[in-house]
């Protein structure tokens, strides 16, 4: 059965998370929607590069995906967090016990504020997750408690990519595989997810 996540694109995304993730996942036979949240396909990234997003989020309000994922980057973080549809998106995901994935910055500042942490261990960049009362941080580059998958930062990109592939596929040989084969040395270990 063919697994299908939504990657959220708002303006002033981390385009290196987002793409790498999709470019991961892809690989892996993982088929990737990326959805604009605005009224328009084409976003702009953090560092204003325009990527022209597959669908609206607004004509897939109501569809479920496997996953959810939720890049950072400073900007988008902010925009994703004010965005009521995105949250609503986001909540539904995750009260069907889809897996919902927050890479940076997102974690704290998007999930958080709309107590979409509950009270589970997660992973964020910086000093992003300082003041946030809703989840308990742990330093990791990839953190899974239930369904919600985080990424520590940029850095953590590949390995985030890699966790979410196992565990929409449950094929460790091909992530593994696939990570030998760009030069990629896992830090995750399956097992533990």
């Amino acid at each position: 059965m063919d697994k299908n996540v939504a990657l959220l694109l708002a303006p002033g995304f981390e385009e290196a998370e987002a793409i790498i993730t999709l470019d991961i996942l892809s690989r892996l036979g993982v088929q990737v929607t990326t959805l604009a949240c605005q009224p328009y396909r084409e976003v702009n990234s953090y560092h204003h590069v325009k990527v022209v997003a597959d669908e609206l989020l607004e004509a897939n309000r109501d569809r479920l995906f496997d996953a959810v994922i939720v890049p950072g980057g400073p900007d988008g973080s902010k925009n994703l967090a004010a965005n009521a549809a995105v949250i609503d998106f986001i909540r539904r995901h995750d009260e069907a016990g889809r897996l919902v994935c927050p890479i940076c910055s997102a974690a704290a500042r998007v999930l958080a504020p709309q107590g979409l942490l509950r009270g589970r261990r997660y992973v964020s960049s910086g000093t992003s997750s300082e003041g946030v009362t809703d989840g308990v941080y742990v330093n990791a580059s990839v953190v899974k408690d239930g369904n919600l998958l985080s990424g520590q930062d940029l850095g953590a990109a590949f390995d985030f990519a890699f966790a979410i592939a196992f565990i929409l596929t449950g094929e460790a040989d091909s992530a593994t595989k696939q990570a030998e084969h760009i030069s990629h040395k896992l830090k995750v270990d399956f097992a533990k997810l």
